[in-house]
This record gives structure tokens, sequence and C-alpha cells, in this order.
């Protein structure tokens, strides 16, 4: 028989070290997401045989019915915002929606043009 007394329960895991990786794992995520802002409206993205992810980070919105948008501007208030705003204007990406009228589409892009912008990247998908 063993008359030994009973040994000590033994100590339960401490999970404080997984929790301090969770925290620092959101922090991290937190510090690098970059959160953007919601589209204007909704676009219908053209199709073209061959498409490229545009380079610029400045974007506008060109709707179906010929609106345009930069951030919280609206029709002509987005080329004066453009101007204004003393951004670089290298290059501009435009989103424009497949069933927006063409003869709009060069009004913008010639708008554009007059602003100071040096080259438009039209945002296409694949076919």
């Amino acid at each position: 028989m063993n008359f030994q007394p009973p040994g000590r329960p033994e100590k339960a895991e401490s999970i404080v070290p997984m929790i301090n990786v969770v925290f620092l794992l959101l922090i991290f995520f937190l510090m690098t997401a970059q959160i953007a802002p919601p589209d204007p409206f909704e676009v219908e993205v053209p199709q073209a045989v061959a498409a490229a992810d545009p380079q610029a980070d400045l974007s506008i919105y060109l709707s179906q019915s010929g609106e345009l948008a930069y951030q919280d501007h609206r029709g002509d208030a987005v080329i004066a915002a453009l101007k204004g705003e003393g951004v670089p204007l290298d290059k501009v990406v435009l989103n424009a929606d497949a069933r927006a009228p063409g003869k709009r589409l060069a009004q913008v892009m010639a708008q554009l043009r007059a602003a100071g912008v040096g080259a438009v990247e039209l945002v296409v998908e694949p076919s």
C-alpha cells in the first residue's frame, strides 16, 4: 500500500501569454490597416481585353448619369477641389461606369487635362 500523502495538484497552464500575443497581433493589424472610405456610388466597370492594376493614389468616379465625384465633392466642384488641394496630379485613376455616355467621359478627361493632370488611368476589368 502507498501511504504517502497526496501530492499537490498540477497547476493549470496560464493563458496570459496567449492573450498577450493576441492583443499584440490585434494592435499590429489595426496600425497597418488602411481604412478606405466607401465609393460615392456604384460603378459598373467596363471590360477590356487586357487590364492592369491602377498605380495612382487619387481616384475620381464617373456615374452612369455622368455625375463626377471625388471624396465629398460632386459635379464641377471636383475639378476645383483637385486644383485647390495641392495634391500631385501626375496620375489620376478614373472609375467610370461602363454605361456612362462616351461624350461625358471625353469631357471629363479634357477637364482633367486642363486642370493639370498628367495621365488618366481608366479602371477596367478583363473580359
